[in-house]
């Protein structure tokens, strides 16, 4: 029956694979592939949108793409979501992870030559913390599912599938950089079958991000943004996505949050990722994972596998996922710059104390850094964040993801009971 397997496998074309392998050499790292790339003419003609919103508008999409969804549900061998095209295995192997010497490994993120436009000056992505009541399991489908959007990027003969999350309603979208790659041309399609051109603002590929921009685009339902800071191991979570492509768009799957700060090897870098046991497949790459109050905490970036030996039981339930809260430095950057220039650092660390109901107090200070420059020392307290109030770090945090590298931020801090202002240039971290 292996041999069958195996034989199947090499007379069909193999999926690209990025493999991580722990230490233990036990259990690896599925990067996300997108759909199997497929073959040349079987790409469907992007449908035109409907004069007006409604589901039969969704249904003659649906039909449309049906090619395209019958090659992504073909191209399921392997549970994972990344990658594109098709490359063969170095050493010549059927590339189905039998065995060490078949592992295909992909370094980098395919270019794309999608059309760029700038980023609009005062746009930016803001994560805030859950107010009011939790939602019902349908409630929170209902609020961030018309957020949720299917990406195709052609490739010419080939197409990649993923989801993205709506950031603003004039159609700033929110990717993963591995659903763009390699795209010559790009386009989105909301719930209701909706599509739209779509143009590449920049991205990132070590972070896997990308922002998207929908042309001539107007009042989308954008998502909400969490807090990822707050997650708790324990927290139920949801996904939303286009596992398989187009045919199941729009799926709703559950979970917990698993772990949280999970540091994740990913093509030579190290990621650190929330975990989740929300179930993730092709397509869901890009799309949102949620929290009870139908705010987007993270981007769906990852899922681990086992490497198909026999002695290795099936994985699952081990999904990852872009903190919303470390995106939000890389997208705002994007936005601004086209690209990520650095996650902006105080040059200090902080503790966090109780005394008083609360306060932060610098603990060291970096040599070289944008708080040494200001004078900063060692036991100041740090009372307020460009007027903000700050009683816990997470609350300097907050104020911090708000600044891009080479911003300054003004600290109101108090030191043997002087309290004065301090204007601090951030950084690039590790700068």
């Amino acid at each position: 029956m292996q041999d069958e397997n195996r034989e199947k496998q090499q007379t069909e074309p193999q999926e690209v694979v990025s493999w991580y392998v722990r230490p233990e050499g036990q259990e690896v790292v599925d990067c996300y592939v997108q759909p199997r790339p497929m073959p040349a003419g079987a790409v469907p003609p992007r449908p035109a949108p409907p004069k007006k919103r409604s589901r039969k508008g969704l249904w003659a999409f649906l039909i449309a793409a049906g090619v395209l969804a019958a090659v992504v549900v073909t191209a399921t061998v392997i549970a994972s979501l990344r990658g594109g095209g098709v490359i063969p295995p170095a050493d010549g192997g059927t590339g189905d992870g039998s065995d060490a010497s078949s592992i295909v490994n992909i370094s980098k993120v395919e270019k794309t030559t999608i059309p760029r436009m700038q980023g609009e000056a005062g746009v930016s992505l803001v994560c805030t913390a859950p107010t009011g009541e939790k939602l019902s399991i349908q409630d929170m489908y209902e609020k961030v599912n018309p957020s949720t959007v299917l990406v195709v990027a052609d490739k010419g003969e080939q197409a990649s599938i993923g989801t993205g999350v709506i950031m603003t309603e004039d159609g700033y979208i929110i990717t993963n950089a591995h659903v763009i790659s390699g795209g010559k041309s790009c386009w989105i399609a909301l719930d209701t079958g909706y599509t739209y051109d779509a143009k590449l603002i920049g991205y990132d590929e070590d972070r896997d991000l990308a922002v998207l921009k929908a042309v001539d685009a107007a009042g989308l339902p954008a998502a909400e943004f969490g807090d990822s800071d707050l997650c708790r191991v324990g927290d139920t979570v949801y996904a939303i996505g286009n596992p398989l492509g187009v045919e199941l768009r729009g799926t709703l799957t559950d979970g917990i949050i698993s772990a949280i700060n999970r540091d994740v090897q990913v093509d030579g870098r190290v990621m650190t990722l929330l975990q989740t046991t929300a179930a993730l497949n092709n397509g869901n790459s890009g799309g949102p994972l949620i929290n009870e109050y139908g705010q987007v905490v993270g981007i769906n970036t990852l899922k681990m596998s086992g490497n198909g030996s026999e002695a290795e039981a099936t994985v699952e339930g081990l999904g990852f996922a872009l903190p919303i809260s470390d995106a939000c430095f890389v997208v705002n950057d994007i936005i601004a710059n086209g690209r990520f220039r650095g996650v902006p650092a105080l040059g200090v660390m902080v503790i966090e104390s109780d005394e008083n109901g609360g306060q932060v107090a610098v603990y060291t200070v970096s040599e070289g850094g944008g708080a040494e420059e200001a004078g900063l020392l060692p036991d100041d307290v740090i009372l307020r964040a460009d007027g903000q109030e700050i009683r816990s770090i997470n609350d300097l945090m907050a104020v911090r993801r708000t600044h891009l590298v080479g911003d300054t931020m003004t600290l109101t801090v108090q030191r043997d009971g002087q309290v004065f202002d301090v204007a601090v240039t951030l950084y690039a971290s590790g700068d």
